[in-house]
């Protein structure tokens, strides 16, 4: 009887260990490429910090950020013609609840196609974003006429695309199935491109408290996504200490999932669970003996 029990125990005691399994933390987190910046933060504020700790960084949640990881930081200084003769992207890696996971910036190949084909009305990423971006900034009656044509090249112009390309990772957390990944962002996007002489025209088309993310591309089981939004949390932060700090980025919290990817805890079979309460009662029956004998 006693081997019998203690079968049985083993057995739902390897259950029990798949069910944690199942929902085992983001192991560590590893970046590759030589172009990105780690923030940190002080207080309410994010600032460059070489030496900050990966893990830390995206630790947090979408309650509290935290610090954050900026891929593709020279974006802003690159040409359209540099960024479409790049193919060089900066990813980070790592493991949440047993699966492998890469999130990177974007190349112009992800945004344009292999023919990297800029024009207006292709069947590519840059035009489903763009048209998504007219829709969420109140200009819907753009999508697909010569307004937004117009749009999608002052866009391009401006070296926007890229620009859009350079997400600031601050956390990766489960959630039942789901893969939670925050992108910090500008909380209002209509305010920050009124202090932007390039997006002059932008400044004055987007509906006031417009929000807009960066984009992520985002691998998990050899399956790449492009995960963006258009809704933002205060994140109660700002980049308003050290070099570069502008007193105004990191203020929204974009969060972005990947959905359904995590296979759901192990739940014990019937017969499992009948086994379960057989322990119980062939313990309880082991006491009672043991008491008679003694």
């Amino acid at each position: 009887m006693l081997q019998t029990i203690k079968r049985i125990a083993i057995g739902a005691s390897m259950v029990a260990s798949a069910s944690v399994l199942a929902t085992a933390p983001a192991s560590a987190f590893s970046v590759s490429g030589s172009d990105y910046l780690l923030y940190d933060v002080q207080g309410s504020s994010t600032y460059i910090n070489p030496n900050a700790n990966l893990d830390s960084i995206l630790g947090g949640n979408s309650a509290a950020p935290g610090g954050n990881i900026e891929l593709f930081a020279s974006s802003e200084t690159k040409s359209n013609t540099q960024f479409k003769a790049s193919s060089a992207v900066t990813s980070v890696t790592g493991t949440v609840a047993g699966k492998n996971l890469t999130l990177s910036s974007l190349t112009a190949t992800d945004w344009f196609g292999a023919g990297l084909n800029t024009n207006y009305g292709q069947n590519n990423f840059a035009n489903t974003w763009f048209n998504a971006f007219l829709t969420n900034a109140g200009k819907a009656n753009y999508v697909g006429n010569a307004i937004g044509f117009a749009a999608f090249q002052a866009f391009y112009d401006i070296g926007g695309f890229q620009r859009s390309s350079d997400p600031n990772i601050s956390y990766v957390t489960a959630s039942g199935t789901d893969i939670n990944i925050g992108l910090a962002g500008h909380y209002d996007v209509k305010a920050y491109y009124q202090n932007k002489p390039e997006y002059a025209f932008f400044a004055s088309q987007v509906k006031n408290g417009f929000q807009a993310s960066e984009v992520v591309k985002a691998t998990i089981d050899g399956q790449s996504q492009f995960l963006y939004s258009f809704l933002a949390t205060n994140s109660g932060l700002t980049n308003s200490a050290g070099q570069g700090a502008d007193g105004s980025s990191h203020n929204g919290n974009y969060e972005v999932s990947l959905r359904g990817v995590i296979p759901p805890a192990s739940v014990p079979e019937p017969s499992t669970m009948l086994g379960l309460m057989a322990v119980g009662g062939m313990v309880a029956a082991s006491k009672r003996k043991a008491n008679k004998t003694a």
